[in-house]
């Protein structure tokens, strides 16, 4: 029996699908280890964090009309596969942190975008 797992993926921006050829979410979960002086000279436990969600996104720079990603405020980033069969991930709240290029001999220029995000959730 062979196994099926989730492929490709369609980015969407408040409701637009967007051309992309990476996505790397990532958490943060903000626990500390609290370190207290005992017998086993060790930590004994941690401390409740905040939560930091975190995106790397790459997309294609088009020959024209790229979106103005400097503007992206308060926006809802979906992904979900193309070809069904997983629960959407959906993030609220996101700005741009960070945007930069990459232009390589072989492959399209990209614009790396960093997006944070204040909140995520499964659809």
């Amino acid at each position: 029996m062979a196994d099926n797992y989730v492929g490709l993926i369609v980015l969407e921006i408040n409701g637009t699908d967007y051309e992309v050829t990476s996505v790397e979410p990532s958490l943060k979960t903000g626990r500390k280890v609290v370190k207290t002086m005992n017998r086993t000279g060790r930590a004994t436990g941690t401390a409740k964090g905040i939560e930091e969600h975190d995106l790397k996104i790459a997309v294609p720079i088009p020959k024209s009309g790229e979106p103005d990603w400097r503007a992206l405020m308060d926006a809802k980033i979906t992904i979900y596969p193309q070809d069904g069969g997983s629960k959407r991930q959906t993030w609220t709240g996101c700005s741009l942190l960070e945007m930069g290029s990459k232009y390589q001999v072989e492959g399209e220029a990209t614009r790396d975008l960093t997006v944070a995000a204040l909140n995520y959730y499964t659809e």
